[in-house]
């Protein structure tokens, strides 16, 4: 256990745990300033993109296997997925509820881990994620005895578009991993970035041919609101790519979760949502959940 806290792969968990809800915070700030999330994830693949190409002049371009470029190409565009739609989700959800369902991520993780990368869970870690379904009662629910948390949750429109956004997410997480596994964190970080950005820009080219100028024009007033999501972006995939490269999926999104906490703390902060003390209960009944997957499981 020493020895995993001193590790490279504990810093990039730090690392991500801290980056993920402030990217969430600043993806959530600039879609309440008119800015549309298709042009929101376009923007931070390709200025990501053009940063590989800069720092890291020994990026791989031959020599890779195809299942590489399948495995880099489904997941790119998993993610552009995944991404879009959380952008949505954040337009007219809480944070303070989105971000702690992204446990259900490890969940998800783990089964197609299972089937793609035959990772097979302990005990221990089934029972980590019953308590993180349990956690997710007391988040969802608004704390009122005639409304709590039922499967008529589902029909919310923000908590579909978070679940659809996990779903994508957890097997581009997978995906990523069979990349990363046949490379390089960095290589993966890198195409994983291009390849977003080519999708990204094809489906802008069809769907907002009118709307870029002016989504271009508040990338340039709101440039640091911006820069902080591509700073937060960047750090939050390549730790997660350091720490996929070295821990099982399930296990890895798992440890992630733990910034439940910090995005019910940030909802609070940054948009005054309310019923903290409540989801914050259920946020660190999650995060127990998680941590027992990844310690016992």
């Amino acid at each position: 256990m020493v020895a995993f806290i001193l590790s490279l792969t504990a810093s990039a968990v730090l690392l991500r745990i801290v980056a993920n809800p402030l990217s969430n915070v600043f993806q959530k700030q600039l879609t309440q300033r008119a800015a549309e999330p298709l042009f929101v994830i376009s923007a931070t693949y390709g200025f990501l993109g053009l940063a590989c190409l800069v720092a890291w002049p020994q990026l791989r371009f031959v020599g890779l296997p195809v299942v590489f470029w399948q495995s880099i190409g489904l997941a790119g565009l998993l993610a552009m997925l995944g991404n879009v739609f959380l952008v949505k989700a954040l337009h007219i959800g809480d944070l303070s509820v989105l971000g702690p369902i992204n446990a259900y991520k490890s969940v998800v993780g783990m089964l197609v881990g299972l089937l793609l990368l035959h990772e097979v869970p302990g005990g221990w870690g089934l029972a980590g994620v019953g308590l993180i379904v349990g956690g997710s009662y007391l988040v969802l629910s608004n704390g009122r005895s005639s409304s709590r948390f039922s499967w008529s949750m589902i029909a919310r429109p923000e908590i579909r578009l978070r679940l659809a956004a996990l779903v994508c997410s957890a097997v581009d997480g997978v995906l990523l991993k069979k990349a990363i596994l046949l490379s390089t964190p960095t290589v993966a970080f890198f195409f994983w970035c291009a390849f977003g950005f080519v999708f990204t820009l094809i489906w802008i080219l069809v769907a907002m041919r009118r709307a870029w100028v002016v989504q271009t024009k508040l990338l340039i007033s709101e440039k640091f609101t911006f820069m902080g999501l591509f700073v937060t972006v960047g750090i939050t995939q390549m730790a997660s790519n350091v720490a996929l490269e070295r821990l099982p999926v399930g296990y890895a999104l798992a440890l992630f979760q733990t910034s439940a906490l910090l995005s019910v703390l940030f909802g609070y902060r940054f948009f005054r949502e309310q019923d903290i003390s409540r989801k914050l209960i259920g946020a660190a009944v999650m995060v127990t959940g998680a941590v027992l997957i990844v310690l016992l499981g």
